[in-house]
This record gives structure tokens, sequence and C-alpha cells, in this order.
């Protein structure tokens, strides 16, 4: 081969320089196209369901958020915090619950009366009244208004129950009222509740019910009917 021809051969046009420059551009973008297949592909990030998210963010959720009792009721037992609820509601007081009740049934006497709540959760005396011949009536008693609902009959008492109860009124020398007075003179609080029982041996007894404001306890004094004596005493903390 002749030097001319060698010559020739090693002469390249500019186009041939310029098509050369692309296919190398292009056999290295299908090498990097290449490489690139061979990462794995991302997984999509599963759905949390309903119960998964709420759980979640449960756990996630600030102090502000969680279930701790609140400040009004920390510390307090369910039934502290249901007496810090219901008293204070209560704008008619044992005092006038019973009179309210008494004047529905004439000539009937107070045997019992309770703080409750109703159905739709507003407070209300339950109260018991019995007639001159021993036969009970319930009175509802709107501890808000006052008012005093229509009087309905006991249908569980039977004769036997309506003799015992006249004697244990007959031989009741201290009132309703007086026992109460009793009991709030032992210690500051709200009357919740007073009934006439009676002890083993057959003696009237009243009991007495009296919550005390801050730490909401219940303490029950069970006080003679014949002579007004305190005769026990029991705190109920829980």
């Amino acid at each position: 081969m002749n030097s001319e021809q060698n010559s020739t051969r090693n002469r390249i046009s500019p186009k041939t320089h310029t098509g050369l420059a692309l296919c190398g551009f292009a056999a290295a973008a299908l090498l990097l196209a290449g490489c690139g297949n061979d990462e794995p592909k991302a997984q999509p990030t599963p759905v949390a369901s309903d119960a998964s998210a709420s759980a979640s963010a449960s756990a996630t959720a600030s102090p502000s958020m969680s279930a701790s009792p609140s400040s009004s009721t920390a510390g307090l037992t369910e039934d502290q915090a249901e007496r810090q609820q219901l008293v204070p509601a209560a704008k008619v007081d044992h005092q006038k619950a019973g009179t309210a009740a008494e004047a529905r049934v004439s000539g009937s006497k107070l045997v019992s009366a309770e703080l409750k709540r109703t159905r739709d959760g507003a407070p209300e005396w339950e109260t018991e009244v019995a007639a001159s011949d021993g036969a009970v009536q319930k009175v509802k008693v709107d501890a808000v208004s006052g008012e005093a609902a229509q009087p309905r009959a006991d249908a569980d008492q039977d004769v036997e129950d309506r003799r015992k109860l006249t004697a244990r009124l007959a031989a009741a020398k201290v009132t309703w009222e007086k026992a109460a007075t009793t009991a709030k003179d032992r210690k500051q609080g709200t009357v919740t509740a007073v009934e006439l029982d009676d002890t083993a041996d057959g003696k009237p007894l009243w009991k007495v019910d009296l919550v005390t404001p801050g730490n909401w306890d219940k303490t029950t004094y069970d006080i003679d009917a014949t002579d007004g004596k305190v005769v026990r005493e029991h705190v109920d903390r829980d």
C-alpha cells in the first residue's frame, strides 16, 4: 500500500467525527439506562387501615391529647368524681326536697330521700313518704326547680311492711330534719341521703349521708331515732 492510500485512510471528514461522537453518546446513554434498570424498584408504601392509623395517632399524640384524667378530677375515685359533679348541680337541698315530697301526700312523713341522677343526667331527689297507715308513696323532686312529681304507690309493700313501718315511725322521736342537722353539726358538708331504718333489735335509726367538698368523701352517720345520739360514723373514701 502506497503513502497516498495511507494518507487517504487517515483523513476523516468532520461529518465522520460528528457521527462517531453521536454514536458514542448514544451508547453511553444506553449503558447508563441499562445500569439503572438493575436497581430494585421502589415498593409502594402500604396504606394503613383505619384502626392502625388510629392506634398510631394515639401512640404519637401529644400529652395534652392523652387519656389522662383532667386536673379537676385527678386523684379522685370514680364515686368521688361523680359526687363532685352531682352535688354542686343540685340547687334544692334535702330540707326543701323532703318538705316538697311531704306536701304531695297529705299527712305523710318522710322516710327516705336520696340525691341521684335522672336518665338524662339531671340531679333529682328520690323520696319516699309514709301515710298514717304506713302506706309508702314514692315522690321524685327536681333538684333544680324543686318541683315534686305525682306520687306513686310502692307496689312491693305488703301489709306486714306497713305494720312495721307504722311502728317504727311511732317509736322515732327524732325527726329526719333533726337527724340531718345532727350530722351537719359533726362535719361540714352536704346532706345527700336520709333514711329511716332500724337496728337488729328493732330500734328506729336514721341513716344520714353527708358529702364533704374538697375531697368528696361520703360520711354515713347512724343516729338513734329515739334520743338523737350518733351511734356510728363511717367514712367512704371510695
